[in-house]
């Protein structure tokens, strides 16, 4: 879409002008690969001047944010919501502004102008819808991007257990602090670890209750070590369950023998582990069956939750929990409707099979996808040329330094602890170029794979166990509500545009104009 060139003013511009800049790193290890904050601003600000907007606002995050909540990101939104007369925001490309999909609606919400300015793009409720699927093409990808990196997190932290290191952050007892190797590790808490040793022997007496141990914790000292705050018998109980304070710890369903300080012993664990389990004895659970639809719907009538129901152990029904208090009608009314799962999957299946679109869709989509893909592969390759001098820089430090050694002129012990720590930032670095290879190589097919699984998500619906039902459910639909049997919902973006592309198109399809309906909806014409 071409940009606007707007006039600019030698007074202040009118409020329709005013805009806000959005700029973000994911991490400090991004800033420092060359996401430079500083060159999104400049780029903003420039692109504004341009443009002939006025920057009321600027907000800026460096921090890793899977889920909502970033700072400057609410505060922006706050901010636009309290000043309706500025809707258009600045931000470099697609991924700085979302980092999931509860963010892309925050901001549709707003009806805000949106400007990526190294897209070239301007999306507003009047684009063409050629262009607000793209977008949303371009924020899947961006959420499945953050996924693969919360994927590589989970390897770096599975290695770390199986060299006997905690890889997360620390239960009350321990610190979390920098080895001498300059990797992160666990170490005494020596305030807090004599009174969860306390902890410990107070309970395997088997004279004390749960409050009771928590009582005499807190009255020892035991509180969290930020806020102050006293910790609660809730968290008294996790403590007493949790084998990291033996020495041993338990990662990803299998037992490691760490390389920290043990605050108990194994004896005195498994006795507190038999005294809690002697009192619990009595409480067993009852096994839950895995229902393909709860927790997915909701009663059109009330609000409440539709939940899964076994009867006769074969048939499974749906109702309405029809709480009271959530009830505008007679709960027991709700109560009383039920619904095999079978006419609901007979529903869902329907409502996948209007994802359908042609060859000619899905070519015009590959080709928006190549020609976007060229921004993405010039920065991987910049990020992975940093990344690659930096690792050399490493080795070439390594080198002269072990020359140094053999000269005299520093001790073994220094080049050994310096040369681990220089070589376990080779690690990381090398780890962080393979992850930007992947992510280079994976752009084109990542965008492709959501068309495609759009296009077969009938059949995939068709032959999933129930989680995966419910997870492309999930990934499609929103707002699922059900009343007398019948279930409604909506498409999320961009899969809302394949429906309707597809409702449109069948409907013209008598008059034979199927193909100029597919056009007004994607090209605009």
């Amino acid at each position: 879409m071409p940009a606007r060139t707007l006039a600019p003013k030698s007074s202040a511009p009118p409020p329709s002008t005013r805009a806000v800049i959005y700029a973000r790193v994911s991490s400090k290890e991004q800033e420092k690969e060359g996401y430079s904050i500083p060159a999104q601003l400049k780029l903003l600000k420039d692109y504004a001047a341009a443009e002939g907007f006025t920057v009321a606002k600027e907000y800026v995050d460096v921090e890793t944010a899977k889920q909502t909540g970033r700072g400057a990101f609410g505060e922006m939104v706050t901010w636009l919501r309290a000043h309706p007369d500025v809707r258009v925001i600045l931000v470099e490309k697609t991924d700085r502004l979302y980092r999931n999909l509860k963010d892309w609606v925050t901001v549709d919400d707003l009806d805000a102008e949106i400007h990526f300015p190294k897209e070239g793009v301007v999306l507003s409720r009047d684009s063409r819808s050629s262009e607000k699927f793209m977008h949303g093409i371009k924020v899947l990808m961006a959420k499945n991007y953050i996924d693969n990196l919360s994927e590589e997190a989970r390897k770096g932290m599975q290695e770390k257990a199986e060299q006997g290191i905690w890889p997360t952050k620390t239960p009350l007892g321990y610190l979390n602090v920098t080895g001498p190797d300059g990797r992160k590790v666990i170490a005494v808490d020596p305030e807090v670890a004599p009174i969860i040793a306390k902890l410990f022997e107070w309970y395997a007496t088997g004279e004390y209750a749960l409050k009771e141990v928590a009582k005499k914790a807190r009255a020892a000292g035991l509180v969290y070590k930020k806020s102050g705050a006293p910790v609660p018998t809730s968290t008294v109980h996790s403590i007493l369950r949790n084998r990291l304070y033996t020495g041993w710890f338990e990662w990803n369903g299998k037992l490691y023998q760490g390389k920290h300080e043990a605050l108990v012993p194994v004896e005195l664990w498994e006795r507190v582990q038999g005294v809690m389990d002697g009192r619990n004895a009595s409480k067993h659970r009852r096994m839950t069956h895995d229902f393909a639809f709860s927790g997915l719907i909701a009663c059109a009538r009330c609000g409440c939750s539709v939940v899964g129901e076994i009867k006769k152990q074969k048939y499974i029904y749906y109702h309405c929990t029809g709480y009271a208090d959530k009830c505008r009608g007679e709960p027991a009314s709700c109560r009383r409707k039920y619904v095999r799962e079978e006419l609901l999957e007979q529903q869902f299946t329907a409502m996948l099979g209007r994802l359908r679109f042609d060859d000619e869709v899905l070519e015009w989509v590959r080709e928006a996808l190549h020609a976007s893909h060229a921004d993405e592969r010039r920065e991987h390759e910049e990020a992975i040329a940093r990344l690659q001098a930096e690792h050399a820089r490493l080795g070439e430090r390594i080198s002269a330094m072990y020359v140094d050694t053999l000269d005299g002129k520093i001790t073994g012990e220094f080049f050994e602890e310096m040369s681990g720590k220089w070589r376990e930032d080779q690690r990381r670095l090398q780890r962080d170029i393979e992850r930007h290879e992947e992510a280079e190589q994976s752009y084109m097919e990542e965008g492709l794979r959501i068309l495609e699984l759009a296009r077969n998500a009938q059949a995939l619906f068709e032959r999933q166990p129930a989680r995966e039902k419910r997870r492309l459910l999930n990934f499609v639909l929103s707002n699922c509500t059900w009343e007398d049997g019948e279930v409604v919902a909506t498409f999320r973006q961009p899969f809302d545009l394949l429906a309707e592309t597809a409702a449109i198109a069948t409907r013209e399809a008598a008059a034979d104009q199927a193909k100029s309906a597919k056009n007004d909806i994607w090209l605009g014409w």
